[in-house]
């Protein structure tokens, strides 16, 4: 399902969605009130949320949805020059978050990541978003919580998920195995009881584990 207020917008991902042979476009929205409304009647895997909408932005509508069992999974678009609500709609339940202009090749792949139930928050866009957001949080927000219960592998392994590694790049990055480095991050998450990769970004950001350009220990 695809929620934007801006028709033409709507249009561009809906013919490059179109062409795939696995994604049919099942429903629109103009904003997340509608968008809330619209998923009562048709069964959605993955909606595409605009931010900033008139009436309910994409942050309350990924709230809702993502609330509500056996909801579709959210992927947050927003724009580079900044939408900070795409990080508390994260925290909200979204699945992670994509820049606007991200070539089609990536938007396709990220939709179907989200739908086997991953999060998106590898590409590098989303590491330079992070760190831009990062920058705007103020130092009293960046409450530093108690990470005791991890080892020092499984510290080693969420700061560097937050700075947008991928598995892969994490096991060639600490010489484990990939099949490893998804089990310290499974054991993180249990730990630290978030819900998925991108709940384990922002964890880090806020609580201090990493800083933009300034790693903290």
């Amino acid at each position: 399902m695809l929620v934007d207020d801006q028709e033409l917008v709507r249009t561009g991902f809906r013919m490059v969605l179109g062409a795939q042979p696995d994604i049919e476009v099942v429903g629109e929205a103009a904003d997340g009130q509608a968008a809330v409304e619209v998923l009562r009647t048709v069964e959605a895997d993955v909606v595409l949320m605009d931010v900033r909408m008139p009436r309910m932005d994409g942050v309350e509508a990924a709230r809702v949805i993502c609330a509500a069992p056996d909801g579709p999974r959210v992927l947050i678009l927003t724009t580079f020059d900044l939408d900070e609500y795409a990080f508390a709609a994260i925290k909200a339940g979204a699945a992670g978050f994509l820049l606007k202009d991200v070539p089609p090749a990536e938007l396709i792949s990220a939709i179907r990541s989200v739908h086997s139930g991953d999060a998106v928050v590898a590409p590098s866009t989303t590491r330079r978003l992070l760190d831009r957001f990062a920058v705007l949080l103020p130092e009293g927000d960046r409450r530093r919580q108690d990470t005791g219960a991890l080892t020092a592998r499984e510290r080693e392994v969420l700061y560097h998920v937050a700075r947008g590694l991928s598995n892969t790049e994490i096991a060639a990055r600490l010489h484990l195995a990939e099949a490893t480095v998804k089990t310290h991050l499974g054991r993180v998450l249990a730990k630290l009881g978030l819900r998925d990769r991108a709940q384990a970004v922002v964890y880090a950001y806020e609580t201090g584990v990493v800083a933009p350009d300034h790693p903290r220990g």
